[in-house]
């Protein structure tokens, strides 16, 4: 049985109210059940990553913390910024190059080549996104992730069999080890998608908003 990493992404939606609401549900749910093979990290927004930390620690629950962005700066006078050595107070891991941020920020290659040369320096793991298996990959990448444009936030996923030859492309090209799926992921089509062979895990967005529905997926991992 190979090993499945999950990453919910909340882009930019809960407050902290919303987000400890969130965590006492997943907490309720995922104590009916044990982790086989699967790691879970979630990633939040800045502003209530130190309260889930700490939510989290105290609930001794079986979940990483991950933010959505890095600034591509140090320390300094970069208003508005978050530096990966803040970040790693908080979460071990860091999602760089999301679709999402390359249409709507235009962050380049060479953008995001400084944001995972931070991120590094600062011991955060990193969740790299690429739209198809042509796009150039750093070195030192801990997880790569899928995402078709197209398929983000539209509920048209890719399909698993197509799915499935890319990220096999890419574990050629890269030779990173863990490559997972994302794109419109729910619970009544992730099997199809971890079934396959070159296929690690995957990273809902909309699916990881509802804590019995983000249940709902892992335990369909979970058995896989």
């Amino acid at each position: 049985m190979k090993s499945l990493f999950i990453a919910g992404n909340w882009k930019s939606n809960k407050t902290l109210v919303e987000a400890t609401e969130w965590l006492r549900n997943f907490q309720f749910s995922i104590s009916n059940f044990q982790l086989q093979n699967t790691s879970i990290v979630l990633c939040v927004p800045f502003t209530v990553l130190f309260s889930l930390k700490e939510e989290i620690k105290k609930q001794s629950l079986p979940i990483g913390l991950g933010a959505q962005d890095v600034s591509p700066y140090k320390e300094g006078a970069y208003t508005g910024e978050v530096s990966a050595r803040q970040i790693k107070e908080f979460a071990e891991w860091v999602i760089i190059g999301h679709s999402e941020r390359r249409r709507y920020f235009g962050e380049t290659d060479e953008i995001l080549g400084q944001k995972v040369a931070q991120a590094k320096q600062a011991g955060l793991k990193i969740i790299y996104c690429v739209p198809d298996d042509q796009t150039v990959v750093a070195d030192g990448i801990d997880v790569v992730a899928y995402e078709p444009v197209w398929a983000i936030g539209t509920g048209k996923a890719d399909t698993p069999e197509n799915a499935n030859s890319v990220i096999a492309a890419i574990k050629q090209k890269t030779g990173v080890a863990q490559v997972i799926y994302g794109g419109s992921v729910t619970a009544d089509n992730v099997a199809a998608f971890v079934s396959q062979p070159a296929i690690d895990g995957v990273l809902p967005g909309g699916a990881s908003l509802d804590a019995e529905k983000f249940i709902s997926l892992i335990r369909v991992c979970n058995q896989s």
